[in-house]
């Protein structure tokens, strides 16, 4: 398997398509993913390339790092690995309970 990499500042009007024709230029592409919102189906202006080997992502990176696609100038680095997803941003504090208000009368 090959080595994932990161693509930032991605004009919107890229896609995944065109992300991994740019690349393949370099060498053999295993992926190309633009990343896009889930509601709205829009590009987020970033995705990931997968490259055949680490030679031609470090390749990749030197090559492209700069480089203008769609009148912008591509951010291409190595991809972290990414983070275990948890249940949520921390400890949920509900709504719910028994709500005060004016005073009661009995």
């Amino acid at each position: 398997m090959g080595k994932k990499l990161y693509v930032g500042n991605l004009s919107y009007s890229v896609d995944s398509e065109q992300l991994g024709s740019v690349f393949a230029e370099v060498g053999n592409v295993d992926s190309a993913n633009i990343i896009t919102d889930r509601e709205t189906g829009r590009s987020k202006g970033f995705g990931f390339v997968e490259m055949a080997t680490d030679a031609l992502a470090l390749d990749a990176i030197s090559k492209l790092n700069g480089y203008e696609l769609g009148g912008r100038a591509m951010n291409v680095s190595e991809a972290k690995p990414q983070e275990p997803r948890t249940g949520g941003g921390g400890p949920r504090r509900g709504g719910g309970g028994f709500g005060g208000g004016g005073s009661r009368r009995y």
